[in-house]
């Protein structure tokens, strides 16, 4: 077993799961931003219907972008919990897992990472995927989406 290697994969997978959540986080803080400059000149000018109703919208915008910012801090608490260090012999947050199939990383739901020649899906442990992986052990098997796979490696 390199673990050494697969040490550095499993950093490198975090790194890039961290990396997706601190742009989306600054992608919306700069929404909320834009979203506040709005308010603030949209109250400087006209009064009258028009400018409730643009006011309105700028408001609903800015609850959206809220709600977006809370389900980005709960990823980033997600990420921040991932333990990287050696494996264990279950599945479980931070495990890398080889399949017959493909290779998960068991950390949030961002999809298709590669790293070098290979490929990962980073999954969150809440996937139908995440569930039926947690817990299990080499050598034993998930269906999944009309598949069978056998679980070959957990790091």
């Amino acid at each position: 077993m390199h673990t050494g290697f697969n040490h550095k994969i499993k950093s490198e997978l975090l790194n890039q799961c961290l990396s997706y959540v601190n742009q989306r986080q600054e992608r919306i803080l700069d929404t909320i931003s834009d979203i506040q400059e709005s308010l603030t000149s949209e109250t400087k000018s006209t009064a009258g219907d028009k400018h409730e109703t643009g006011r309105a919208m700028l408001q609903l915008e800015r609850e959206k972008a809220g709600v977006q910012l809370a389900e980005v801090k709960k990823l980033q608490e997600i990420v921040n919990k991932i333990d990287t260090s050696p494996s264990s012999a279950v599945i479980r947050l931070g495990s890398l897992v080889e399949t017959s199939q493909e290779r998960y990383f068991l950390s949030i739901s961002i999809g298709k990472l590669i790293i070098g020649d290979q490929t990962y899906f980073a999954i969150a442990a809440n996937t139908p995927i995440g569930k039926l992986l947690l817990g299990k052990k080499v050598d034993d098997r998930i269906h999944f989406n009309g598949k069978d796979f056998k679980i070959t490696k957990i790091e």
